[in-house]
């Protein structure tokens, strides 16, 4: 959804509809969010297999997977929508080149706050799942060549 909204988004900014703007525009700062949600989440279950392989039952671990995949975003679109449903709309306003146009957040500081920051988060915490999926393999792999090495003795 993320590729389709992105394609079509300068073609339908050029109606010069700010209803359909905004609702481009949202649409695409979702799935621009919800992509790294899930991707956030993946990292999260990578760890779990890898690292926390033993009693770790979680119930009801998809439906809360799809809570946190698809909710998160909403609850920041949300949060922007009630502050200013005019942080959304359209970027350039070129005479020359009507699809030129792109709809996407218009403030700087909305568009750090609940892009950038956003991907920031969840880049440290892949990060730190990355990291300490690592460490266990690395620890997994040492132990085993220890014990190999004891029974060749």
């Amino acid at each position: 959804m993320l590729n389709m909204v992105f394609l079509t988004n300068s073609w339908l900014s050029s109606f010069n509809q700010p209803g359909l703007c905004i609702t481009v525009a949202v649409l695409l700062h979702y799935f621009l969010l919800a992509a790294f949600t899930w991707m956030c989440l993946e990292s999260v279950h990578f760890y779990l297999v890898l690292v926390k392989v033993f009693n770790v039952y979680v119930p009801k671990y998809i439906l809360k997977c799809c809570i946190a995949g698809w909710g998160i975003p909403a609850i920041v679109i949300t949060i922007v929508l009630i502050i200013n449903k005019d942080f959304y709309g359209n970027g350039s306003h070129s005479e020359s080149n009507p699809f030129s146009n792109f709809c996407w957040i218009q403030e700087n500081i909305v568009f750090y706050m609940s892009v950038v920051a956003y991907v920031f988060l969840i880049f440290l915490t892949n990060t730190a799942m990355f990291i300490t999926v690592l460490l266990q393999i690395h620890s997994v792999k040492s132990r085993t060549q220890r014990r190999s090495r004891f029974w060749k003795r």
